[in-house]
């Protein structure tokens, strides 16, 4: 049974934040790009306007995690991902807000140098902590693939008298010190967000679509779309993972939400749809195709995607629509994560793409 804005609202203060973002992020539709497409409405949500670190979607994360850090009295935090991750970038950034050490263990996925670029560059100045491991490339890695390494340098932190909190990979599957799904939280408040914001414009969607990493922006999204507008899909378009084994988590983070949020709905296998043909060559590695989506959107609106999630995800939506996945009068509505810093150090491989 649905339940109203306020209602949702209502529950998601129960859980305190810090407003480290304007909010909301601008909806804007894509007149361009959907009559080039031919239809449907294509309106994008500029989560990339978060404000924080060049923005994206672990901004609202933080929002809630920063708060429990605090309550911790923790005065590190130690998190992991890729080399190039958006989501270390955002967490040092935020901890720096706070006074708050941030130690990154950025693994190598894929083949990038490791030069002071991109997202590793911002990370450089914000001085944060880096550690580059080596790893098996192409998935993202999981609390469970890293468990040894997170002890090492918990126990390092320990011992130099300091308080540390283990933000998992980002901030979407509780572990560590984080003991609720507080990432996906703050997605069923973008879904309630979004929701007000086509009210406003008298819109009914059909879609919600976006690139899905760990998972907590998927479970937060199907969550928001069941208890909100339960006709509403969300497609979650797989980074890295494929669906069999990723569906099951990001299930499990949008129940352990519903439960956490005491919401009177069951998310269910259906619930939670995953396109995983789009990985092609695996995590972070550019091709023809995703380049080309990040041209298209760059000359028809004049917005960048990233290569690692925005321009797979939007590279999806294209081939859908020429697939006739949709419906011509429908109204889809594609989460910017942001993640756009990626785009230079990638910048060899762009610009043979576009050569070709």
């Amino acid at each position: 049974m649905a339940i109203s804005i306020p209602e949702i609202k209502k529950k998601i203060e129960c859980f305190p934040k810090k407003n480290l973002i304007p909010l909301p992020t601008p909806l804007q539709k894509l007149e361009n790009l959907s009559l080039a497409l031919g239809g449907p409405e294509i309106y994008i949500k500029r989560d990339d306007l978060t404000g924080v670190a060049f923005g994206g979607n672990k901004s609202r994360k933080l929002e809630f995690i920063i708060q429990d850090v605090l309550n911790k009295n923790a005065d590190v935090i130690i998190t992991w991902a890729g080399v190039q991750s958006n989501w270390c970038l955002q967490t040092a950034a935020v901890a720096r807000k706070f006074g708050i050490k941030a130690i990154l263990i950025l693994f190598k996925l894929y083949d990038l140098p490791e030069e002071y670029d991109g997202n590793l560059l911002l990370d450089y100045i914000l001085d944060a902590d880096v550690r580059i491991r080596e790893a098996e490339g192409g998935k993202v890695l999981k609390l469970e693939d890293v468990q040894d390494v997170i002890e090492e340098v918990q126990n390092e932190v320990k011992e130099l008298g300091q308080t540390p909190y283990i933000a998992p990979i980002g901030g979407s599957m509780k572990g560590g010190s984080m003991e609720k799904p507080l990432g996906a939280i703050g997605y069923v408040n973008a879904c309630a967000e979004l929701l007000e914001q086509t009210e406003e414009l008298g819109l009914e969607i059909n879609y919600i679509l976006h690139a899905s990493g760990s998972g907590g922006t998927q479970a937060g999204l199907a969550v928001g779309a069941k208890a909100l507008r339960e006709e509403i899909k969300v497609l979650g378009i797989s980074v890295s993972d494929y669906k069999k084994s990723y569906g099951e988590d990001v299930l499990a983070i949008a129940q352990d939400t519903v439960r956490t949020l005491g919401i009177d709905i069951e998310i269910e296998k259906e619930d939670i749809i995953i396109f995983d043909e789009y990985i092609k060559e695996g995590y972070g590695i550019l091709n023809k195709e995703v380049t080309e989506a990040i041209r298209f959107v760059a000359v028809k609106e004049g917005i960048f995607l990233d290569p690692v999630y925005t321009g797979k995800a939007m590279a999806a939506l294209i081939d859908l629509i020429n697939k006739g996945y949709f419906n011509k009068e429908d109204i889809i509505v594609f989460f910017h994560t942001g993640g756009t810093p990626a785009l230079f150090p990638n910048k060899n491989q762009l610009v043979n793409f576009l050569k070709s």
